[in-house]
């Protein structure tokens, strides 16, 4: 339902202050470009019934009308990164994700937990995913990833390999840095595939930052973080910040943009051990979700209840996503979807605080009016939607 969009591109826009997440998206038509391009695909507000499935794209996935990426003026940061060595790369994996409903792929950095495979990276990186491929790179061997829990809020990811023994983790190290610390940065820059190393010095502690779409609407405020001068650029995102020694201090998660001298940011590797901890646990919160949203398949509209031809109080669908729940329901664009379970519901957003608490395979009876005014009434069980 979207289209292209130009080069590659970092995930989200800039922040206050010129801050940007250290991830990156290819509109599946185009080629690589030096020019960071912050891909917003447009058109209405809407959920794909999913409950708050925000993502970098804007507010829910409303894919409808309107341009599928917009670029920004800055340029991508010449910096002194060097090929990874051995040690660096032992412990660490790319990732690359499948954007299905964006016609995109994005790609990052992770870091191996478990010997059989459980990966720790950032929301971001696999935020909108519908597959997830993780490439090994002590070994060259890619494996299919699972989600098993996110963290939106506090920008962390837990995926599990399938099929995967013997990996070598990575060294953590839980004590924290302190300011002037000498550390180095690796990541999958620019989504290139290849790891690189960053070195430079810890400046800061205990640092927030709030990230912004280039349109301005609101982001996330990420606190408690390790800031340091090391070239963290898009690609790096979910890979580890190391320190002298060799182990992971930090997580490598966001960058200032626009200047020649970028300052990164990375979430201390304890508050993100904090974080496993909790989604290994198996309990959404208020802040976690375990595994992957249920999902109806529809983009919602921007107009109000009563603007549609039919004149019906409830949920206007913008668009309908061929193969999904929703398509084989018989929704349609236009059409007004009025109670859930015989729950009335009056808009959007109650159709997706409705939908919030469901689990895929879980099924629900949708009434809706379509746009000649009829009625309808269907069972329609939820798939498996894109990561939240």
């Amino acid at each position: 339902m979207i289209a292209g969009g130009a080069g590659l591109a970092v995930l989200i826009g800039v922040a206050a202050g010129g801050v940007s997440y250290a991830g990156t998206t290819e509109a599946a038509s185009s080629s690589s470009s030096s020019t960071a391009t912050i891909v917003y695909p447009g058109g209405s507000h809407g959920s794909f019934g999913g409950g708050s499935m925000i993502s970098p794209y804007g507010s829910g996935y409303g894919y409808g009308s309107g341009s599928s990426s917009s670029t920004s003026t800055s340029t991508s940061t010449s910096t002194d990164a060097v090929p990874a060595s051995t040690a660096q790369t032992t412990g660490v994996v790319t990732i690359v994700s499948d954007l299905t409903y964006q016609g995109a792929r994005s790609a990052g950095t992770g870091v191996i937990l478990t010997s059989d495979g459980m990966i720790l990276t950032n929301n971001h990186v696999v935020e909108g995913a519908t597959s997830i491929a993780v490439t090994v790179e002590a070994t060259g061997e890619t494996y299919t990833a699972r989600v098993v829990g996110t963290d939106a809020t506090n920008d962390v990811a837990v995926l599990q390999l399938e099929g995967a023994v013997g990996l070598t983790p990575a060294t953590l190290d839980t004590d924290g840095v302190a300011v002037g610390d000498s550390v180095t940065a690796v990541g999958n820059a620019e989504g290139t595939g290849d790891l690189v190393a960053a070195a430079r010095t810890v400046t800061a502690l205990e640092q927030s930052i709030t990230t912004r779409s280039e349109t301005g609407a609101a982001g996330e405020t990420l606190q408690g973080l390790i800031q340091v001068d090391a070239d963290i650029v898009s690609g790096d995102s979910g890979g580890p910040l190391v320190d002298a020694a060799g182990a992971v201090v930090g997580i490598d998660t966001a960058a200032s943009s626009g200047s020649a001298d970028i300052t990164g940011f990375a979430i201390p590797i304890a508050t993100a051990l904090d974080i496993v901890a909790q989604i290994e646990a198996g309990a959404d919160t208020a802040t976690i979700e375990i595994g992957y949203p249920a999902f109806l398949g529809v983009s919602l509209s921007g107009a109000t209840p009563f603007s549609s031809s039919t004149g019906a109080a409830g949920a206007v669908i913008g668009g309908v996503i061929d193969g999904t729940p929703a398509a084989t329901a018989g929704l349609a664009a236009g059409d007004v979807v009025t109670a859930v379970d015989g729950t009335p519901v009056a808009s959007a957003d109650a159709l997706s605080a409705a939908l919030a608490d469901r689990e895929p395979g879980e099924s629900v009876t949708l009434s809706w009016t379509d746009a000649s005014g009829a009625a309808h009434s269907a069972p329609v069980t939820l798939t498996e939607g894109p990561v939240a």
